[in-house]
C-alpha cells in the first residue's frame, strides 16, 4: 500500500480503535482527523483498505476495525513513537537504580514494565551463555578455604567453596586471583577453560593443587547451566481487557504460565536496541494468536544477555508499548554496565 491518504486512513482506524474499542466510520474519522477529503472519499479508501485485508467489518452497518495484517502495516510505517517526558525517565532511572541486587532488579523491572503499558510484563535472567567475565575474586574463609567468586558483566555471580589440604597461602591466593583477572576479565564465558590453559604451572609446584582445584572451580562456575528463567507480572491486566479476548483468555493465561512458551515469546534478538514486534498470528505460540509481543533485548553492552517484553491484545496502544519497552530495557542495560 503506497497511498499516503490510505494510510492516513488507516492509521485513524487504528488509533481511534485502539482508544474507543468501537468499529470506526468514515464519519467519525472526517470528524476526528483533518484529512481535507469527504466521507464518500474516505469510504472509498476504506473499501480499498478492506480489498487488501488491512481492515474489515465485523458486521453488517459497522464501521470497521483492524486486522492483524492492518496492525503489522500501521506498526511498519510508524513515523515517530512517542516521548517519555523527563519526569518519567528520571522515575524509571530512580526506581530500578534503588534496587540492591540482580534479583531485585529483575523484580522491579517487571513490575515497572506492568505499570507503564497495563499489560502482562515478562523478564528473563540475563544469561550466563551471553555473557562476559567482570571479575574474580578470591576470598580466604578459614584457613583452609577459599570462596571463589565469579561475576559475569550481567550481573550473575556464581559462588564456589575450595577446600585446600593446608593452611592456604594468601600470597598465593592474591597472585592467583590477580592473574585470573588479567586473564579473563572481558572474555565470554564459554572462553575461560581455554584461557586459563597452562596457568597452574606458573606457580612452584608445591601449590599447584590448590592452583589447579581453584581453576577447575572457576571454569566449572562459567560452565554453569543455569536455567533459562522469566518472570511476569500484570497478568491480571489481561483480565481487564475481557472485551479484546473474550474466548481465548483462558488459554493465554496457561500458556504464559510455561517457562519454555515465555522463552519463545521473548524471541532471540541479539542487539539491545532491537525491538520484535510480533502481532497476532505471526505468534508462533498456540493460543497466541489473539495478542500481540512486544520485546526488546538488553544488556550491558551492544549484545543482548536476556530478554523483556510485553503481552497484549492486537488492540494495544503500539507506539506507547514501544516507548515503555525500550526504555526499561535500556535502563536495565544501564545498571548492568554499572554495577
Amino acid at each position: 500500500m503506497t497511498d499516503d491518504r490510505r494510510l492516513a486512513v488507516l492509521r485513524a482506524i487504528v488509533e481511534d480503535y485502539v482508544a474507543s474499542h468501537e468499529p470506526v466510520g468514515s464519519k467519525s474519522i472526517v470528524d476526528r482527523h483533518d484529512l481535507g477529503v469527504s466521507p464518500a472519499t474516505i469510504r472509498n479508501d476504506m473499501s480499498a483498505l478492506e480489498e487488501e485485508g488491512l481492515i474489515v467489518q465485523p458486521h453488517t452497518s459497522a464501521g470497521r476495525i483492524p486486522t492483524d495484517l492492518g496492525y503489522r502495516v500501521f506498526v511498519d510505517r510508524l513515523a515517530e513513537v512517542r516521548a517519555m517526558t523527563p519526569a518519567e525517565r528520571r522515575a524509571i532511572q530512580t526506581f530500578l537504580e534503588s534496587a540492591v541486587d540482580l534479583d531485585n532488579v529483575v523484580e522491579r523491572a517487571v513490575r515497572l514494565l506492568a505499570q507503564l503499558t497495563h499489560q502482562a510484563a515478562l523478564v528473563q535472567y540475563p544469561s550466563l551463555q551471553r555473557s562476559r567475565v567482570r571479575h574474580v575474586e578470591l576470598v580466604a574463609v578459614g584457613s583452609r578455604r577459599l570462596l571463589v567468586v565469579l561475576i559475569a558483566d550481567s550481573g550473575r555471580v556464581e559462588q564456589r567453596v575450595v577446600a585446600s589440604e593446608r593452611d592456604v597461602d594468601e600470597a598465593v591466593a592474591a597472585e592467583l586471583g590477580t592473574r585470573l583477572n588479567a586473564e579473563l576479565v572481558g572474555r565470554p564465558l564459554a572462553d575461560v577453560a581455554d584461557a586459563v590453559t597452562g596457568l597452574a604451572e606458573r606457580f612452584p609446584e608445591d601449590e599447584r593443587g590448590l592452583v589447579a582445584t581453584v581453576l577447575t572451580t572457576v571454569v566449572d562456575a562459567a560452565a554453569e547451566q543455569v536455567e533459562e528463567r522469566v518472570v511476569i507480572a500484570g497478568t491480571s491486566h489481561l483480565a481487564r481487557h475481557g472485551r479484546d479476548l473474550p474466548e481465548s483468555l483462558y488459554p493465554v493465561l496457561d500458556a504464559l504460565e510455561e517457562q519454555v512458551v515465555l522463552l519463545r515469546l521473548l524471541g532471540e534478538a541479539t542487539e539491545t536496541d532491537e525491538i520484535s514486534i510480533r502481532i497476532g498470528h505471526e505468534n508462533d505460540v498456540a493460543a497466541m494468536d489473539a495478542v500481540s509481543v512486544v520485546s526488546s533485548g538488553y544488556g550491558p553492552g551492544e549484545t543482548a544477555v536476556a530478554h523483556l517484553g510485553i503481552v497484549g491484545p492486537t488492540r494495544m496502544d503500539y507506539p506507547g508499548s514501544i516507548t515503555a519497552v525500550r526504555a526499561v530495557a535500556r535502563y536495565l542495560g544501564q545498571i548492568l554496565a554499572d554495577q
